[in-house]
């Protein structure tokens, strides 16, 4: 597994570890749960997957062309590894309520299934072409998605530290 999602998947999996389900249920007022959070992490990565398989079966990348317009975005968590808090999620990797045992049964699971895309992605068409575009961050390079997913997984990780201590 690439040294990236390798970290990501070491964060959470410490990050849950030995939780019980009333545990992943508590959260702030106004806030998401653990559980949510969660949800949250795995629709993002179920997207990657689903937008990259998309990629190698048409053996071409979808990204745009445009890497301008949101190259400061991209630059501050891609490149600086800052993710801003406070940012409001798509809709579409907003949390469902997917039950807690699918979630913790599925998602440590789907950072591989996600490593192994980026893999076939990056042998295809090579480490510094834009393969897909990111909803906030536009076009990015397979390591992108990879510094992506860790930075935005750190950033969820440390929410789920601060629920677990708020206990």
């Amino acid at each position: 597994m690439d040294r990236k999602l390798a970290e990501l998947h070491t964060i959470l999996a410490a990050a849950i570890r030995d939780m019980t389900d009333e545990e992943f249920a508590c959260h702030l007022s106004g806030k998401w749960s653990t559980a949510e959070i969660l949800d949250h992490l795995n629709l993002t990565y179920l997207g990657t997957i689903k937008n990259f398989n998309r990629c190698l079966v048409s053996d071409q990348p979808t990204a745009s062309a445009d890497r301008r317009s949101k190259r400061w975005q991209r630059l501050v968590v891609a490149k600086l590894g800052h993710y801003p808090s406070g940012r409001k999620s798509p809709p579409r990797v907003k949390p469902r309520g997917t039950p807690v045992q699918q979630i913790k049964s599925e998602i440590l699971e789907n950072i591989v299934r996600m490593d192994q895309a980026i893999r076939e992605l990056e042998a295809r068409f090579g480490r510094r072409v834009p393969v897909a575009d990111h909803p906030i961050l536009g076009p990015l390079t397979a390591p992108e998605w990879r510094k992506f997913h860790l930075v935005h997984g750190k950033h969820h990780a440390k929410q789920i530290l601060r629920l677990r201590k708020a206990r």
